[in-house]
């Protein structure tokens, strides 16, 4: 082994970090004396109607991708490489030329209405995540595709499935391959083995010949296309696949150690634990929990919670009735709101794509025989700390499931900006929070492209990098006491609802 010191070139990586409703590119610089993080360019990635479904344009994600890269030509130290990472289980069909046969619909949308029930019929749901490890959303990739073959729309050239972070390398470089991390998400991955189920791919109709080589964190894609570096000025950069699911780069982002879980807060909050290898058995199915790939071979045992999707919901019907509060106001609502008015259930199917957030907030909260608050800060009240709840109650079972003890809480992403929150957080299960970093899920790319430089020798080394630089803030229990006795109250009101849904089926969707 050469023993000699490494000597990385001075440079700087560049981020595009693209989530369900925003996406930015950032650059990073790792220097000796402190960590440069400058935000190039942000825009809206919101998916629209196209062609019978609800899609996201990769035509306009590149062209803002485009004008990041351009801005980041005038860096300096010099951009060394390039890497994309985003939000999980969607994805792009392209023929044999290599063209995309269509853009990638989004997970919202309608088709995977009734999806589980559907893949029930072909094969046990238990059998499925024994399999792979993967917790069951109807949104999962393996449930996409049953729905999109069995439907009129499948492209019948499909040659190539690529996750939808890897369409956006292959529009840079040209890339075939996929991303591990991602593709550990899709619920079509062996947990044993790390490869891809062709025979689970057949029993659902699924080509298992459009599904791509894959490719470990850190792997080098090749040069920007000759066209995109002469339209940007970047030119002889890299394409580096950094951890592609955003929360596998926000998780390599994070400093965590023993007995300390993690949140990811954002649309979705990802509340889990940072393992060596997966856990998969039928408490993990009973309790629908997830096995996710991260970088350097770790596993995020994990739970997907519905989280400030729901506040941007009540933000749409409170414009849809002429009321829009400035975050300011809002926020001094929310603090002289009553606290525990009531608590609903942030997973519930009701909440998924409703109408009218603020009328769905008030069945679900009618169906279980609770007031409704009539007022923006005590409605946005409410959420938050069902949210917490919602967390806490998922804690309590990681904690059983792995057996380990929790001593604190990293709250990690762009949610972890809202002190109402951690506090509360705080409060629901009686764990130090640590909130920090805010930009976790860009730093974690970033790393993962120094890392393949040179720059960092490990994943550990560049956390400890990241801790001595970004200081988390702190929140206590204000009370260990009163913990108990709200989870209970939470499980209470979510029995209510799923006997009240036995009932009435309904309210399941509503």
């Amino acid at each position: 082994m050469d023993e000699r010191p490494r000597q990385p070139r001075v440079g700087s990586y560049v981020a595009v970090d693209l989530g369900a409703a925003s996406g930015r590119v950032v650059r990073g610089h790792f220097g000796e004396e402190r960590l440069e993080f400058e935000e190039l360019h942000r825009f809206s990635t919101e998916p629209a109607p196209q062609d019978g479904a609800l899609r996201w344009s990769t035509r306009d994600l590149f062209a803002a991708i485009s004008v990041g890269l351009t801005r980041a030509a005038q860096a300096n130290p010099p951009v060394r490489s390039v890497g994309v990472d985003s939000w999980g289980c969607d994805y792009g069909l392209f023929d044999g030329a290599g063209q995309l046969l269509e853009e990638p619909i989004c997970y919202r949308d309608a088709r995977t209405d009734g999806a589980l029930e559907r893949a029930a019929a072909v094969m046990p749901l238990a059998e499925i995540h024994r399999v792979t490890g993967v917790q069951l959303l109807p949104f999962n990739t393996l449930f996409q595709l049953h729905a999109h073959v069995a439907g009129e729309r499948w492209p019948r050239s499909a040659a190539r499935l690529l996750p939808l972070p890897d369409v956006l390398h292959r529009m840079l470089c040209g890339s075939d391959s996929g991303e591990r991390t991602h593709a550990t998400t899709m619920q079509l991955l062996r947990h044993d083995s790390g490869e891809w189920d062709r025979e689970l791919a057949r029993r659902f109709g699924i080509p298992a010949s459009i599904l791509p080589r894959l490719v470990e964190p850190g792997a080098r894609l090749g040069q920007l296309r000759a066209e995109v570096a002469r339209a940007t000025g970047l030119q002889g950069v890299e394409v580096i696949a950094p951890a592609t699911h955003d929360t596998a780069s926000a998780v390599a982002g994070t400093p965590l150690s023993d007995g300390v879980a993690f949140v990811s807060s954002g649309t979705w909050l990802l509340v889990g634990v940072e393992r060596r290898a997966p856990l998969v058995n039928d408490a993990t199915f009973a309790q629908n929990f997830t096995n996710e790939g991260g970088v350097a071979g770790t596993t995020r045992l994990l739970k997907n919670v519905c989280g400030l999707w729901l506040l941007e919901g009540l933000k749409k019907s409170w414009r849809a009735h002429g009321v829009d509060p400035p975050w300011e106001e809002l926020e001094r609502e929310v603090e002289l709101s009553s606290a525990w008015s009531g608590v609903i259930d942030p997973d519930d199917p009701s909440f998924f794509r409703p109408d009218d957030m603020v009328a769905a907030v008030n069945e679900w909260l009618r169906s279980t025989d609770q007031p409704a608050p009539a007022r923006p800060g005590a409605q946005a009240r409410l959420v938050l700390e069902s949210i917490a709840l919602r967390c806490a109650d998922v804690l309590a079972t990681l904690a059983q499931l792995t057996g380990e003890t929790l001593h604190a809480v990293r709250v990690i992403g762009g949610g972890s900006r809202n002190d109402f929150l951690n506090q509360t957080l705080a409060d629901v299960t009686g764990l130090q929070v640590l909130a920090g970093p805010v930009e976790a899920t860009a730093l974690g790319n970033l790393l993962v492209q120094a890392i393949a430089d040179g720059r960092f020798h490990d994943l550990a080394e560049g956390r400890a990098y990241l801790a001595q630089r970004l200081p988390a803030r702190r929140y206590q229990p204000k009370s260990r006491a009163v913990a108990p006795l709200l989870l209970a109250r939470f499980r209470r009101a979510v029995a209510r609802r799923a006997e009240v849904a036995s009932r009435y089926p309904s309210t399941r969707s509503q």
